[in-house]
């Protein structure tokens, strides 16, 4: 299937992990033309880079019709699609339909791991409801199965198999 990544994000830091009870922090989110996937270890430069062993979310992948519909049905007005801290905004697939799926983009093979569950921080980063809203539509978390690049641009995306539904980390 065809597919557009719309945009690519990164941040050094975690915002909101750890924080709870607490401010969230002010790590930039910096919008990059390419991003280098190493595999096993997730986007070099990003604050899941050898997060752990095996981490499911090495990469996040965000739906922009999900997007669009937040920005107009919940926040009524613009939104900065960074503020969802999601890794690829890419626009052509159900992500949900990827979870225990094995698929290529730009050659780069990943495994759809799990759903990237909302939590209350959306309605701080966001607006109020965002959280409730994005539940089932979070996003995709995926592992990376090879070394590669990813820009921005049109792709074919192509499911190659099956995989395992992970529920672990």
């Amino acid at each position: 299937m065809q597919v557009i990544v719309k945009n690519l994000y990164i941040s050094s830091g975690h915002n909101y992990i750890g924080r709870y009870g607490k401010k969230s922090l002010n790590y930039a989110i910096v919008d990059r033309d390419e991003i280098q996937l190493l595999a096993g270890r997730g986007i070099v430069d990003d604050r899941f880079f050898d997060h752990e062993p095996n981490y499911r979310g090495q990469i996040t992948f965000f739906d922009w019709a999900v997007y669009q519909r937040v920005m107009h049905e919940i926040v009524g007005g613009d939104l900065d699609p960074k503020k969802f801290r999601r890794n690829v905004l890419i626009e052509g697939v159900d992500l949900n339909e990827l979870i225990g799926k094995r698929f290529t983009l730009n050659g780069v093979e990943f495994t759809g791991s799990c759903e990237c569950r909302p939590c209350f921080w959306m309605d701080e980063a966001c607006a109020e409801g965002t959280e409730e809203f994005l539940k089932g539509k979070g996003g995709l978390r995926a592992r990376i199965i090879n070394d590669g690049m990813l820009t921005v641009g049109e792709y074919e995306l192509e499911v190659i198999g099956e995989t395992e539904i992970d529920d672990g980390k």
